[in-house]
């Protein structure tokens, strides 16, 4: 199998089935989907499960994104969370480039599920910011990582001690290998509700 998308969820039974619509409209179909549930109250797993998803026992985003990875049977896990959107050919894209460019670690751009022009211009430069940190400072959100399985069994998969940016770290310690690249075709929707939350900043995005 090429790819095993696995997605953290807790209490996502409004978004979730969006973004797992979008992954049963697939041109590319050689993959699994993986929901990795911290224990949500409301419909998410039976959602997940209905729509063909393997479910599996989360937690917080490490632990959840460890446990999905530890059931996947992918070559490349393709890490997303349950609030963003993509394209039919975003798999098939994802594959091409991946073989074109003999890629282990990879992010792509964002763009969000906003038409405010503010959203827009913040996204811009959250995907400045990586495409130009890529090759000295690599970092990618959680919401978009892409990594080849062996490589990330090499470097332990993400540190569950840590509560925030477990993402970057992970990049981090996987560049440390092999390089983190930005795809240049393949892009995914992004919620703004981050943004909504916790303030309109781009350290809230990557």
């Amino acid at each position: 199998m090429e790819f095993s998308v696995i997605i953290p969820t807790l209490n996502e039974e409004i978004l979730l089935p969006n973004l797992l619509s979008d992954l049963q409209a697939q041109t590319l179909r050689d993959f699994e989907v993986i929901v990795a549930d911290a224990g949500s109250q409301d419909q998410t797993v039976a959602i997940a499960t209905r729509m063909g998803a393997k479910v599996v026992p989360g937690g917080m985003p490490a632990v959840g994104r460890n446990r999905g990875a530890q059931a996947a049977s992918g070559n490349f896990l393709v890490f997303l969370d349950a609030d963003t959107r993509i394209a039919p050919n975003f798999l098939e894209q994802v594959y091409n480039e991946l073989e074109e460019r003999f890629l282990d670690l990879a992010t792509c751009e964002i763009e969000p599920i906003s038409t405010h022009p503010l959203d827009g211009i913040l996204h811009d430069f959250t995907n400045l910011a990586i495409k130009i940190g890529q090759f000295a400072d690599p970092h990618a959100p959680g919401f978009c990582i892409i990594i080849s399985r062996r490589l990330f069994r090499r470097i332990g998969g993400f540190n569950e001690k840590l509560k925030l940016a477990e993402d970057h770290d992970l990049v981090k310690r996987a560049s440390q290998f092999r390089p983190l690249r930005v795809l240049n075709t393949a892009r995914i929707l992004v919620s703004v509700r981050r943004l909504e939350k916790e303030g309109g900043s781009i350290t809230n995005l990557v």
